[in-house]
């Protein structure tokens, strides 16, 4: 899953592909890398990001979406949002994922919506609001407080009639740098749901604050973890580098069984 941010604040600027042209230039680029999904956000989600309305997010997201639909219509895209007016103009402007960081918390028409848009719903791990989702706040065993978290919402998604839902632990939203890492090393615990797992860890600060280097040196990082992540099951990474993603997909998946 490649990630195009179409904001001008994210963490990582080389992501950035503010306007169409960029970001269809940016689309080709990862799609000849080997990119299976393309994920797109109006909406930075680093710590102290100025938060943004879904008035502007949609005015951001959904030309962007548009334009990649029409040159790639072929293309699997996912919406990056927690807002269902977005996810809805999304869908219909050719995105066939919702990504939604806050679990359905924020919004109660969340659940409902992507019930009726009947595409499938990556469900992220979260706690608090938008305002406070990064304050590191859980005490005790991550990986407990993660698997009791999906039980919970994983029924409030059945119950709202969603049928295809992936799994996002959420790393670097919340967590310590030790809790990042001990979900990272039980990742497979994810397994019990039976239900794909995302892995987004692309060059984030548990890598960069670790290593005492930049997000813009973290590449080498990046592929390290995602291939922890890969052999402890994750379904799908989400990077910023497709190409380098892919061969460590390659690797993996060489590997005998």
């Amino acid at each position: 899953m490649g990630i195009i941010n179409a904001t001008p604040d994210s963490f990582f600027g080389q992501s950035r592909a503010t306007g169409t042209d960029a970001a269809v230039a940016a689309a080709a680029r990862m799609i000849h890398d080997g990119a299976a999904i393309l994920d797109i956000g109006g909406q930075s989600t680093r710590p102290d990001a100025e938060l943004v309305g879904e008035t502007e997010e949609t005015n951001r997201v959904i030309p962007v979406i548009s334009a990649i639909h029409q040159t790639f219509p072929e293309m699997i895209l996912s919406v990056d949002t927690y807002y269902p007016s977005v996810a809805r103009a999304a869908v219909a402007a050719g995105a066939t994922i919702v990504n939604d960081i806050s679990g359905g918390r924020y919004d109660a028409a969340m659940l409902p919506t992507v019930a009726a848009l009947g595409v499938p719903y990556v469900l992220m791990h979260s706690t608090g609001t938008v305002n406070t989702m990064h304050a590191q706040s859980i005490q005790g065993n991550i990986t407990l407080e993660l698997l009791e978290y999906f039980k919970e919402r994983l029924e409030a998604c059945s119950a709202a009639g969603i049928q295809d839902v992936i799994l996002d632990p959420g790393l670097g939203f919340g967590k310590t740098m030790e809790q990042n890492f001990q979900l990272l090393k039980e990742l497979n615990s994810l397994q019990l749901f039976q239900k794909p797992v995302l892995l987004g860890i692309s060059r984030k600060t548990m890598i960069h604050k670790t290593l005492q280097i930049t997000p813009e040196e973290s590449l080498n990082g990046t592929s390290v973890l995602n291939t922890i992540g890969l052999l402890n099951h994750a379904t799908i990474l989400r990077v910023h580098d497709v190409k380098e993603a892919v061969q460590a997909i390659r690797l993996v998946s060489a590997l005998p069984s």
